[in-house]
């Protein structure tokens, strides 16, 4: 695992020089705390620059985890002509490289990424069609002159890039792209309201004007100055299974493929665990890792003094089951603490609490292991989300005639939403709400931070032209009709395969964990695992009683039975609380002060609604005030301000405690 930057330039003007590069591979040093590197590739003569021979600089930041002691990058071919900075790890290195000595190939290394050199070599730009694995990697080819940025199927590793007249950067992270001088840093508008409504910024746009992500599954190639992106692979949702098949088949089949690819993640010259939260997912990863080797598992959890956020109780249980060794630890969460790490390690605007969490479990299993094992991906490909068998049980309820559907809603939503409701009582209210509506509209209201409309009333004057000429849950729309011919679960689980798997739970995950300078390896989401199970019909997964269903009858063997049949637990913290208690200084001073609502984002009146409503205790906007709180503080650090009104914020409040 590891952090990748570079250039590829014409213009004298626009040069990366070492120094630039250096910056750019420091400021990604927690991804790669173990070496650095650099390699050049510049004319004689700087006057001599043209398309064809353009000046080229790859940088490295490497965490150990394959070949320890060898595997420098960035890595070359035998005569140097081609060049490799590669973030990630190929599972199936091994067997890559014997096919490839096969035909001819000579290593010099014992690691996977020269594997990804000499599969360029021989296979062009099909060399991805053979990788089983997460990367994010630049090759540069001298030959060919061209530069070719990947990312692998699923959008495990992140890749950011910026294009101007006669240049293109890259790097793991946004914040490498920053640390080239003259770069701009103008807030995209468009995005601002993407972030609002789904609270992510979703591929390939970026919070950053000018800025792009490469997408998922996407092959980026700059020859003769033209860049052109293009995809290699999509989830097969299309492809559903014609045989008759039983549940049985469906069942051996998802046995052999997620055990294959547990045992190929277990491929390490560096200690490794698992994430252990005591829910099916991550229990059934532990469990397949625990039969394929000699000693016990170490197994990881945190939990929270807050029992309704502590799982600690399942994870002891399922490690007990399992016989792993398990590590856990009790959590105090000071957010005031690692707001300013947060902002800064995840660089665009991130409304998913659930990082601050995963950032603490990240940490304390880096001081025991370097990898580790995640459940990551069995929701989106298993119909896990309560929301799935609400979308399902709506569905049902669609035969009722849309006139009293509409009245139902109505009804629905002039009930106040009190923090004191039942979790139910919730649910309920918000299943009413939607029942007028189809059931794409239905999905993305439930699935929204601000809806449509409570967007059209926060919006305020920078924002509100765009209103009128943008979509901004477009992504979510568009993925929806790629796959008409299948159900409507079916269709929802590629939606968030495709959007809010890459940009909200692998960016978290990847982010979190990177921070602490520790590997996340996902069985799940190896692609074959993902293949088939974008082929399953929708029976086999759910009904309207029951998630998972083939997960928890296909290993049974390896769930206590009181975590196979116990409900879904999110991983969050509760910021309900904190936004009424230590952190309602902070939120009142940074989302209502003139500097936060000068910068016309905003309706002043609706923020000053929404802190009033949740503070008093009337309404719950936890979510929605922490995505807000997060873009004024990211927006603040990306005009260079260095989050001065948060650190005024923060020692008030330090003095006040005192």
């Amino acid at each position: 695992m590891c952090g990748i930057a570079g250039a590829i330039w014409w213009n004298p003007a626009l040069v990366v020089s070492a120094e630039i590069l250096q910056r750019m591979t420091d400021s990604l040093r927690h991804r790669g705390p173990d070496a650095g590197g650099a390699w050049f590739q510049s004319p004689p003569d700087v006057s001599a620059l043209t398309c064809t021979a353009p000046a080229v600089a790859l940088g490295h930041r490497r965490l150990s985890i394959i070949d320890v002691s060898g595997s420098p990058q960035p890595l070359g071919n035998e005569d140097g002509s081609v060049q490799i900075s590669f973030n990630g790890e190929i599972y199936n290195y091994r067997e890559l490289r014997s096919q490839l000595q096969q035909q001819g190939h000579q290593f010099r290394t014992d690691g996977d990424t020269e594997v990804i050199v000499h599969l360029y070599e021989q296979y062009g730009l099909d060399f991805v069609q053979h990788l089983r694995g997460m990367f994010a990697l630049a090759i540069w080819d001298g030959r060919q002159q061209q530069l070719v940025l990947a990312r692998d199927r699923l959008g495990k590793k992140p890749l950011f890039y910026f294009q101007q007249d006669q240049r293109l950067l890259f790097a793991s992270e946004l914040k490498a792209l920053l640390q080239v001088p003259g770069v701009p840093r103008q807030l995209s508008h468009s995005a601002v309201l993407q972030f609002l409504t789904l609270q992510y910024v979703p591929h390939p746009d970026c919070i950053l004007q000018g800025f792009r992500k490469l997408p998922p599954a996407s092959l980026g190639v700059l020859k003769d100055g033209r860049w052109t992106v293009q995809g290699y692979w999509s989830p097969p949702f299309d492809q559903p299974s014609l045989q008759r098949r039983t549940v049985q088949d469906w069942q051996e089949e998802l046995r052999a493929e997620l055990t294959d690819a547990v045992r190929l993640r277990l491929r390490s010259d560096v200690p490794l665990g698992a994430f252990l939260s005591g829910g099916i997912d991550s229990t059934i990863i532990c469990g397949l890792m625990q039969s394929l080797l000699q000693q016990p598992v170490q197994t990881f959890s945190i939990g929270f003094p807050v029992r309704s956020f502590d799982e600690r109780e399942f994870a002891a249980e399922a490690a007990t089951f399992l016989g792993t060794q398990h590590h856990e630890d009790v959590v105090t969460p000071d957010a005031l603490q690692i707001l300013p790490s947060l902002i800064w390690h995840y660089d665009e605007p991130f409304g998913d609490s659930s990082a601050i969490p995963t950032m603490y479990l990240s940490a304390m299993t880096r001081r025991h292991v370097t990898v580790a094992l995640t459940g990551d991906g069995g929701d989106e490909l298993f119909c896990g989300y309560e929301r799935y068998r609400a979308a399902r049980a709506a569905a049902v309820m669609d035969w009722i005639p849309r006139m009293l559907r509409q009245l139902l809603a109505a009804v629905a939503a002039r009930v106040p939403a009190s923090i004191e409701q039942r979790s139910f009582r919730r649910r309920l209210k918000r299943l009413l709400e939607v029942l007028g509506q189809d059931p794409e509209r239905r999905y993305l209201n439930w699935i929204t931070i601000f809806d449509a409309a409570r967007l059209q009333w926060l919006a305020g004057p920078s924002l509100q032209p765009l209103l009128l000429q943008e979509d901004p849950a477009r992504c979510i729309s568009d993925a929806w009709h790629r796959f008409p011919q299948r159900d409507f679960i079916t269709r929802t689980n590629a939606v968030d395969l495709q959007t809010y798997l890459p940009c909200d739970i692998l960016t978290k995950v990847d982010l979190a964990s990177m921070a602490a300078s520790l590997e996340c390896r996902c069985p799940f989401l190896d692609h074959r695992v993902v293949e088939l199970a974008a082929r399953m019909p929708i029976e086999v997964k759910q009904t309207l009683q029951q998630s998972k269903l083939v997960l928890k009858e296909t290993f049974r063997d390896l769930l206590p039975e009181r975590i196979r049949t116990r409900g879904k637990m999110g991983f969050g913290v509760p910021i309900d609380h904190w936004f009424r208690a230590e952190l309602q200084p902070l939120l009142r001073d940074v989302l209502l002060s003139s500097r936060c609502l000068s910068r016309g984002l905003l309706n002043p009146a609706a923020v000053q609604t929404l802190v009033d409503e949740h503070c008093s205790g009337r309404v719950n906007h936890s979510y929605r005030l922490w995505n807000l709180l997060c873009l004024e503080l990211r927006s603040e650090e990306h005009t260079s301000e260095l989050q001065s009104q948060f650190r005024i914020s923060y020692a008030v409040f330090c003095l006040k405690k005192k």
